[in-house]
């Protein structure tokens, strides 16, 4: 029987997360231009304290980064936040990392300007604690940017039986589809936390590359993959 929400993966490939061998690895790089092809339009990274939530091995940090951001990561996968450390390194980027969980961040009120959380609300154990300590991290005004899958049987086809279990573009067990969140359901748990829902927009793939992996872009349609963002009250 197949382990779902299977975390695991990550510390598994750490070794490997920068070097383009892993199929389902380069499609989670892949995502990051589609996502900030969105993302970009709603924040100016440009000196702005951000912490990225769940950022394994450090995909997103470092595109952050370079768009002139102060990067904090955190995850709870320790190996993932080893290999993202040794390629910041590397790299000369300074992308402060820690091992955690969203449901106690590790770090005073109002520390950032911004929360990016990618490929990680459907993961979490407790997505109430988590949205709440977002909005707790984040300073008046302060942005979090999001993605997630939504809960219904297009998206468990797409994201499990195609993604996971024909095509191999995730390891099998990557997700549990009764952990998927519609968007009326993330839009009223964050307004309970305290933070105001913007836009919403579909992600999904638009094309392949030369390796013949998809690429990603935002797309109209929220039934599978959506991103959003959400605001902290200025005061």
């Amino acid at each position: 029987m197949t382990t779902r929400n299977d975390l695991t993966i990550y510390d598994t490939v750490a070794a490997d997360w920068w070097s383009d061998d892993i199929r389902w690895v380069r499609t989670l790089r892949n995502l990051v231009p589609g996502r900030l092809r969105w993302m970009d339009r709603q924040i100016d990274w440009q000196g702005r304290d951000v912490l990225d939530l769940g950022c394994a091995g450090g995909f997103m940090a470092e595109a952050l980064d370079a768009r002139g951001a102060r990067v904090t990561g955190i995850d709870p996968a320790e190996k993932a936040i080893a290999a993202a450390r040794a390629h910041a390194a590397q790299e000369g980027r300074g992308i402060a990392y820690d091992v955690g969980v969203g449901e106690a961040l590790p770090y005073a009120a109002a520390s950032f300007d911004a929360v990016v959380c990618v490929d990680v609300l459907e993961h979490v154990q407790d997505l109430d604690r988590v949205l709440a300590e977002v909005a707790r991290v984040l300073r008046p005004g302060g942005l979090f940017l999001f993605d997630t899958i939504n809960r219904n049987p297009v998206a468990r086809l797409a994201t499990i039986t195609l993604a996971e279990d024909l095509l191999q573009l995730l390891p099998k067990g990557t997700h549990d589809p009764e952990m998927f969140i519609k968007p009326k359901e993330l839009s009223a748990a964050l307004e309970t936390a305290g933070l105001k829902p913007g836009p919403f927009t579909g992600l999904g793939p638009r094309g392949v590359n030369r390796r013949f992996d998809l690429v990603f872009g935002p797309l109209p349609l929220t039934a599978v993959l959506y991103m959003g963002s959400a605001r902290k009250a200025s005061g």
